[in-house]
């Protein structure tokens, strides 16, 4: 077995598949053509951040069993490709907890302290003291946005330094938050009240710009901003526009939207720190996450289960032929449901009826919550650590069997219950492949659950339909299916949409003033 290593790892690392009996080559800096020309070679590869493992890449990768990516995001990796050719992908997602934690807490202390200006000025013959008036942590507001792995150590610090620890994160309790002496609270809530704000999530669609001017424009003035997340979650245009402004007292940012950034205007400014994507540049962390993926790769060389699988979870040989056709199912079940219900997420309850009833459905179970969760906590979650994620979060899970049938030969149910609601979807398969949503909190519909959706309760009477779908054209949105489920004539109904294309928030508000409209619900998958 040869593992093919193409970003720099650590040496213990490398000498740990060297002593599992594996040959390595490392071939760092190497171009997309250069790797095809080789890539056939090998039974596994190891990246870090500058590889980017293309379709192409794949096409020649005939023996390739296992890619590694020694750190958390995977987004250099085409996962769908590797998926199609059955080439799993692992990550280390924990790897670098602290060493993101740790810089976290020095840049905040940086920016209250003036601490980089004033060394550079000192160092230049300047004694300057009364321009350097800095602040205390002390009896401050510190938001935190997303409160998994590392806002949560960051939280714990903060704590020591007596901060007032607000934060938000859809799939934390209330419970789990009194716990780590913090304060759930909503979006708005954190932003509006923070004097320091610090983000930890990942970048995503969803994410993408969250913070942007109007955000900006809600805080504190003076607040001071920390991103050690990723690039292209706060707007840099709009942040720079707020500091010039003096609305925004400081920020320091690790991480850009386009890196390596040399020449960002945000240099230019007294009141911001920057460092160069340090969040996870500790020898602990880069011997960490190597030996992680190097664990994974030797489990799955030897031909054993993985424990942090990002697109292949792990069945047992002998259920896969039963089982595969559902994973993309429950996968798009759980995204669905998250995206429908409000609120903390406290407990999941899941349902199958039929013929799959027989058979231990834990791999589903697993990658239902994968999907559940993924919408907010992304390449961070996978089919294995899903469960101890859900439970970290004191979100209950619970899963029952009837081989009793329905209407259907197999149905997958999922209820989600939240602080503010309960949703329930059914799902099941048409032919082989072909996933539908059936059942939507009770109302039968026949939806396929793919691409852009809109789901909206509405009371059963004239002029909702009609008025519905003008609005959506007029928005140059085209409407590609609809399905309608209703109870009783005159009752509550739900309209479910099939969109072209992403639906504004702009939009959505519009629908939801028509008379009838209980509510409208965005969800894409």
């Amino acid at each position: 077995m040869r593992v093919l290593v193409s970003d720099q790892i650590s040496e213990k690392g490398i000498a740990k598949l060297q002593e599992a009996g594996f040959e390595v080559d490392v071939k760092t800096k190497r171009t997309e053509e250069e790797i095809c020309s080789f890539i056939g070679d090998y039974h596994a590869m190891i990246v870090r951040s500058q590889t980017k493992v293309t379709r192409k890449i794949l096409d020649y990768a005939e023996n390739l069993k296992i890619i590694g990516r020694a750190g958390v995001g995977v987004d250099n990796i085409d996962v769908e490709a590797a998926t199609e050719k059955g080439i799993l992908v692992v990550n280390a997602p924990e790897g670098n907890t602290i060493a993101a934690t740790e810089h976290t807490i020095a840049m905040m202390l940086a920016l209250a302290r003036n601490i980089p200006k004033a060394n550079e000025l000192l160092k230049q013959g300047v004694w300057e003291r009364k321009k350097f008036m800095g602040v205390e942590l002390r009896d401050k507001v510190l938001g935190i946005i997303g409160l998994g792995k590392i806002g949560s150590e960051v939280a714990k610090r903060a704590r020591a330094f007596e901060m007032k620890i607000k934060a938000y994160d859809p799939f934390v309790s209330e419970e789990r938050a009194k716990q780590m002496g913090v304060e759930l609270t909503d979006f708005d809530t954190v932003i509006e009240q923070a004097d320091f704000l610090t983000i930890h999530l990942p970048l995503s669609k969803e994410t993408y710009h969250l913070i942007g001017t109007e955000e900006l424009r809600r805080m504190k003035r003076g607040v001071k901003i920390v991103n050690v997340a990723r690039g292209g979650i706060i707007d840099e245009q709009a942040l720079y526009e707020a500091l010039q402004e003096g609305h925004v007292g400081g920020a320091a940012v690790d991480v850009f939207e386009n890196e390596p950034e040399t020449k960002s205007p945000l240099f230019d400014l007294d009141t911001v720190v920057v460092t160069p994507h340090l969040g996870a540049s500790t020898e602990e962390a880069q011997i960490n996450v190597a030996l992680d993926v190097v664990e994974e790769i030797i489990r799955a060389l030897n031909g054993e289960l993985v424990r942090n699988a990002v697109n292949i979870p792990s069945i047992k040989p002998e259920l896969q032929h039963i089982l595969n056709p559902y994973l993309n199912l429950v996968e798009k079940l759980g995204k669905f449901a998250s995206q429908l219900v409000e609120g903390h997420i406290n407990k999941v309850e899941i349902k199958y009826n039929g013929d799959i009833a027989k058979y231990d459905v834990t791999s589903l179970t697993n990658t239902l919550l994968k999907g559940l969760l993924r919408p907010i906590l992304k390449d961070a979650v996978n089919y294995v650590n899903a469960p101890l994620l859900a439970k970290n979060r004191d979100i209950s899970v619970s899963e029952s069997k009837s081989v009793d049938l329905e209407d259907y030969a197999n149905l997958i149910t999922v209820t989600v219950s939240s602080d503010r609601c309960t949703k329930t979807v059914s799902g099941t398969l048409f032919g082989k492949q072909d996933a539908r949503i059936v059942r939507i909190d009770g109302y039968t519909i026949d939806a396929v659950p793919e691409g852009h959706m809109l789901v909206v309760p509405h009371i059963d009477k004239p002029k909702i339909i009609g008025p519905v779908g003008t609005l959506i054209g007029q928005h140059d949105i085209n409407i590609a299916g609809m399905q309608v489920g209703r109870k009783v004539i005159g009752g509550k109904a739900i309209m479910f949409l099939n969109v072209d294309s992403p639906v504004p928030q702009e939009t959505i508000k519009e629908i939801e003033k028509i008379d009838g409209i209980i509510d409208v619900k965005y969800v894409h998958l």
